[in-house]
């Protein structure tokens, strides 16, 4: 497991020269891991040094469990409930399902890689030093969260809802976000300039303490123009 002050230090670097402070990252230093054999989830239970490798969660309650340097691989977690659960120096690849309830969850020092979830609930969620890449999540439930150190990498987000969530220090590098809802939200040091795609249902009001490129700019400049009551016609000539 990396050291406090290894991860404190690990920048992505992209926003700095620009005054943007970067993303600190997760670094991923697991013991060695057991093979989790224990049946079924259990509410607050205690979950450390293990793998769990192509498990069915489906419909499981593991709500207010703790899951310590594990590796899940490839876990079907339809239905399944975390709520309160916390996710602390873990590699999470390839889970599936869809309605994971993941209400006031706490994420620290986590990797999510190549997730295909859809009808994920994160809502008071808190993230701390949080990358999600690759994989696609559709309607992520992001409200009221607390968002801090966080990259979205090569992803695609299908109208996740960020309403009345914090984000500070939070990147999306080729990230593909489709229909987001800003509503609400507080923004410190967020680096737009190297998604993907970026389009926005609500929220654009809300974009102070965001960064964008030029190229960002024109394409967002009709949604600019229509939130201030400005029409964009051509003239006749």
């Amino acid at each position: 497991m990396a050291s406090r002050a290894a991860r404190t230090g690990a920048r992505t670097g992209a926003g700095a020269g620009a005054g943007v402070k970067g993303a600190r990252r997760p670094e991923m230093r697991l013991p060695p891991l057991v093979p989790y054999e224990g049946g079924e989830l259990e509410p607050d239970g205690d979950y450390d040094g293990l793998r769990f490798d192509e498990l069915d969660f489906v419909g499981q309650d593991g709500g207010g469990a703790r899951f310590m340097d594990c590796v899940l691989t490839g876990c079907a977690v339809d239905e399944t409930r975390l709520r309160h659960a916390r996710v602390l120096d873990s590699v999470l690849t390839g889970l599936r399902g869809v309605g994971t309830d993941l209400g006031s969850v706490t994420f620290r020092d986590v990797e999510v890689v190549d997730a295909r979830l859809g009808g994920v609930q994160m809502h008071g969620a808190v993230l701390e030093r949080v990358v999600f890449r690759g994989g696609k999540i559709d309607y992520l439930n992001l409200r009221e969260a607390r968002i801090r150190d966080v990259v979205f990498e090569g992803c695609v987000l299908v109208e996740p809802d960020f309403g009345g969530a914090r984000l500070e220090r939070v990147e999306f590098v080729d990230c593909v976000l489709k229909g987001a809802d800003f509503s609400g939200v507080s923004l410190t040091d967020v680096d737009l300039r190297r998604a993907a795609a970026v389009e926005f249902a609500r929220g654009v009001d809300r974009l102070a303490g965001a960064v964008i490129s030029p190229a960002q700019l024109l394409d967002l400049a009709a949604v600019f123009a229509a939130e201030v009551g400005v029409r964009v016609v051509g003239v006749d000539v």
